[in-house]
């Protein structure tokens, strides 16, 4: 199957997929800075890179696009027709790339979540809810006296 659009075109197209600060990142991170919660943005020391991280909480999240990061969404189920061996080649290594991430991350004792864009609303509220269950421990220990980390 032919593309529809110029070589040219499609190259400036792809250019402007942005990895960085999309609209859903954006809103996770509105979301979490409006609860209260101060974090870090893009860690290259980490694996994968996470798109936001609370080192306090030892919390790392991906804010992942259904389509690029192979989601079990109709969305993420789709694949270009175009280039199936590239495309498919490629999806399938960015896939295996999350995952060794995330396995590297928690062997470090890290925690993980995946904020997937098709169902952003409930993933990031999961997260908030483990995040403020660990900033209400913390408190507890502060008023018992001892030192949080």
């Amino acid at each position: 199957m032919a593309d529809k659009v110029s070589s040219a075109v499609r190259s400036r197209m792809m250019a402007a997929v942005k990895g960085r600060n999309t609209a859903p990142e954006l809103h996770v991170r509105s979301v979490l800075f409006a609860r209260g919660f101060r974090f870090r943005l893009h860690r290259r020391d980490l694996p994968g890179n996470p798109d936001i991280v609370l080192p306090r909480y030892r919390t790392a999240i991906f804010v992942h696009g259904c389509f690029w990061h192979g989601h079990q969404c109709p969305k993420g189920k789709q694949r270009p027709q175009t280039r199936p061996e590239f495309w498919n080649a490629k999806l399938d290594r960015n896939i295996v790339r999350d995952q060794a991430a995330q396995a590297s991350l928690q062997e470090a004792g890290w925690r993980v979540f995946i904020v997937w864009t098709c169902q952003i609303e409930e993933d990031c509220s999961r997260a908030i809810a483990y995040l403020t269950r660990k900033r209400a421990g913390e408190r507890r220990l502060n008023r018992a006296g001892t030192l949080s980390t």
